[in-house]
């Protein structure tokens, strides 16, 4: 068949992948018919075929219609095979597109996600040597693993490691098995390990064959699919204030068994997209909560276990679940009632219903992190980030009901929104959204004290942590943490000596930025008391209740807000350093 007429196929299957009526379903399994039959001759056309088929699975609009793009994605192996050696086969490889079965790509990742790779797909991942350039690096890390080794690097300007490594592993163990070993073996915590292990960026082959693990193949359990016979939900039919204002969403918590099954095909979402995420990699199994979001969506949601929590932050990741097809994944960044949630819906599925999805992570948060204000960080929004200036994401959440806090962003958003009004067919230019994307943009629900949270950044806390760090102390962490712990302890009355190692580490990140709190010696015993069990309940089984414990403590809330925002000119420097 023509090229010409394979691309017409692919046209109009791009077309009635969008939900119409009767007679587009029946169009859209016509042609799928039509191009099951088809040969595809170069990667490009397949991988195009591939994101349409797939994104029909996830927005099903009808049984048949799911069963029919399930059977033609179980033939992607053989279709990728045909291609056989050809020149564009690198295409595959691109971190928009990559994880379709019968593919492979190669990776540096981080410690962690290596490990992880190694013990769940021992058989398709191994190291690969052909982009290695850190020979100093290991031969500098090796003489822990192998005898004599350093005298032989000392004296061999190329030694010959993989000689080494081939005669120390055990027989039938791959080189990346043996290596993952011996850093199991040393006598240090995981991130200490991490830190000898990253700087040698040592590289992964992974083949991902028809594995459950592929983009083409990984579902998770969908009790019933939910089929779209109208046109999608659109931005104009999201209404934020109604959705955090409606009825809880059903959820469930997971035992601690289904929540491991849960991250362990969350980590293999994303590491076929070349992506490394804090709570997906560090994830704790026993904080897992399903909610069902409607119209065949599943929101998972959970933390990460004490050892891997931020110093004053409570972090929690999500994964979002179309019709048991993994669409996106989010983070949200919460400290007491305020929060920051970064929405990334993966490429295939960006013609769905991102704004009604974002809504519900809204809601669900509003609903088990008890949080009231929204914040978008200027990344999201296009800073730094020109995948988020060609999308217009600042129109995206401004649209949605957020609002811009600086006065010159303000000043600049009424103009631009004039011009959007008054003007046919206007488009914000990319410089100007670049200028909108300096600055946070925020949604206050309902029961939000309104403004309260405008000029807050928690990097502000941060940097007067280390200012206060260079100006009294020396420049020396041990010893500004030495102090603070001890003065905030005699403030508090709390005897440190009792407090267990993750109590005692959470204490001293707590005690830097409770120093800072000029009138802490002042508060009454009970608040004292319930300060103290905010603290503790950082190091709690899950941070849900560290994060409730802060929207109860009022001081604590109005001391954190005017610390991240007392001092107007100090922001407005680091705002401009930050952007």
């Amino acid at each position: 068949m023509p090229a010409q007429t394979l691309a017409r196929l692919l046209d109009r299957l791009d077309e009635l992948k969008q939900p119409t009526d009767a007679q587009g379903r029946a169009a859209l399994q016509r042609v799928l018919r039509q191009l099951a039959r088809r040969r595809f001759p170069d990667a490009a056309s397949l991988i195009r075929f591939h994101e349409s088929l797939l994104f029909v699975r996830a927005y099903a609009q009808s049984a048949a219609l799911a069963r029919q793009s399930e059977k033609m994605l179980a033939t992607f192996k053989a279709r990728v095979d045909a291609l056989g050696g050809a020149e564009d086969f690198a295409d595959f490889s691109y971190s928009d597109v990559s994880g379709i079965a019968g593919t492979g790509f190669t990776a540096a990742f981080g410690y962690d996600i290596t490990r992880w790779l190694a013990t769940a797909h021992p058989r398709q991942v191994r190291l690969i040597w052909d982009r290695f350039e850190q020979l100093t690096r290991l031969t500098a890390t090796f003489p822990r693993f192998l005898p004599l080794f350093a005298e032989s690097a000392y004296v061999d300007a190329a030694v010959p490691f993989r000689r080494w490594l081939r005669a120390a592993k055990r027989r039938g163990e791959t080189e990346l098995a043996w290596l993952v070993r011996q850093f199991e073996r040393l006598p240090l915590a995981g991130a200490e390990r991490a830190e000898i292990f990253e700087p040698m960026q040592l590289w992964v082959r992974w083949e991902l064959g028809d594995a459950r693990a592929t983009r083409t193949h990984m579902r998770l359990p969908a009790r019933k699919l939910f089929y779209h016979r109208q046109p999608l939900l659109g931005r104009r039919d999201v209404d934020l204030a109604r959705e955090l204002s409606s009825p809880p969403l059903p959820v469930k918590k997971l035992s601690a068994r289904a929540g491991e099954r849960l991250l362990a095909q969350g980590r293999d979402t994303m590491a076929v997209r070349f992506r490394e995420l804090h709570g997906f990699t560090y994830g704790d199994p026993r904080t897992v909560w399903r909610a069902d979001a409607g119209r065949g969506v599943e929101l998972y949601l959970w933390g990460v276990p004490p050892e891997r929590r931020l110093p004053l932050l409570a972090y929690h990741a999500l994964l979002l679940v179309k019709n048991g097809v993994p669409c996106g994944y989010a983070e949200a960044l919460s400290l007491c009632e305020r929060t920051e949630i970064g929405l990334n819906v993966f490429y295939t599925f960006r013609a769905g219903e991102s704004a009604w999805l974002y809504a519900r992570i809204m809601r669900l948060c509003r609903q088990l992190l008890g949080v009231t204000v929204f914040s978008i960080d200027p990344y999201q929004l296009g800073a730094h980030n020109e995948e988020g200036i060609e999308s217009g994401a600042y129109w995206f959440y401004r649209k949605l009901g957020f609002r811009p806090t600086r006065a010159e962003l303000i000043k600049l958003d009424k103009a631009e929104a004039r011009k959007i009004a008054t003007r046919k067919g206007y488009r914000t230019p990319a410089r100007t959204l670049r200028r909108l994307a300096a600055g946070h943009v925020i949604y206050d629900a309902a029961s939000a004290s309104p403004g309260a949270w405008d000029r807050f950044h928690v990097h502000h806390i941060g940097l007067k942590i280390a200012r206060r760090m260079g100006r009294d102390f020396d420049g020396d962490a041990d010893k500004i943490r030495r102090a603070s712990a001890a003065a905030v302890a005699r403030a508090l009355g709390v005897n440190t000596t009792r407090l267990r190692d993750d109590e005692h580490r959470v204490f001293a990140d707590f005690a830097l930025v409770l120093a800072l709190v000029p009138d802490l010696a002042r508060w009454s015993p009970a608040e004292k008391r319930a300060l103290a069990r905010v603290v503790h309940a950082k190091t709690g089984a899950e941070e849900l209740d560290y994060l409730r414990r802060l929207q109860r403590h009022a001081r604590l809330r109005r001391a954190i807000i005017e610390l991240g925002t007392s001092n107007a000119r100090l922001n407005e420097d680091d705002e401009s350093t930050a952007a």
